[in-house]
């Protein structure tokens, strides 16, 4: 996999070759962070809420990334490019179900910016994703061919499992999730993966309402 340029890179390169002002590079990265926080937040996603987050003018933000879609899909490309080299940093673990759980508790985490980011898009850097798919797939089948994964799921069942870790939101029956509740739910998932010893929860369980 060819490696993807971060964000801001991709967002200052101009086809020039020029060297970026610092300041022109300080605003592009306050907007790339400020993307994906507003991503991880949840909500309509704009580029006056963005520009807000970073601290910078309407009119900084549009002389900077030109549009709020190329920004979005610059750091839609990054998450994309982030979540695959996790997924090759799993499949280096000589451990094949360290390798997967590493990944699976980086994938909740990076998804959540993914999902959001690619509501506003549509579907768009379907290379990428055809990369990530290969990525699980290739993860799954080698933790099953040692024997640590059960063998009558398959790869596609894991890659909703894991969506299903982290797709719940943070309130049900007057319950409020904990800080943790996302890894929680992945890691009793894995659970039913493994063989054959559970591992130990993190966090607190989901307390009542004040």
């Amino acid at each position: 996999m060819a490696a993807v340029a971060p964000a801001v890179e991709q967002l200052l390169d101009d086809g020039s070759g020029r060297r970026p002002r610092a300041d022109a590079r300080r605003n592009v990265e306050r907007l790339v962070v400020a993307a994906r926080q507003a991503a991880v937040m949840g909500g309509e996603i704009t580029a006056h809420e963005i520009a807000r987050r970073a601290g910078v003018g309407i009119g900084t933000f549009y002389r900077r990334v030109g549009t709020l879609e190329a920004l979005l899909k610059a750091v839609l490309s990054e998450v994309l490019g982030e979540i695959i080299a996790k997924g090759e940093e799993g499949l280096a673990d000589p451990d094949p179900w360290a390798g997967f759980t590493t990944f699976a508790l980086s994938y909740i985490h990076l998804r959540n910016e993914l999902c959001d980011v690619n509501k506003r898009l549509g579907d768009v850097l379907d290379h990428s994703r055809a990369e990530l798919r290969d990525r699980i797939q290739l993860l799954v089948e080698r933790a099953q061919q040692a024997g640590m994964m059960r063998t009558d799921v398959t790869w596609e069942d894991v890659a909703f499992l894991m969506v299903a870790a982290s797709s719940a939101g943070p309130h049900t029956l007057g319950l409020h999730a904990g800080a943790h509740q996302w890894d929680r739910n992945l890691h009793v998932i894995l659970d039913g993966l493994r063989i054959p010893d559970p591992s130990a929860l993190p966090g607190e369980p989901p307390s009542l309402a004040p």
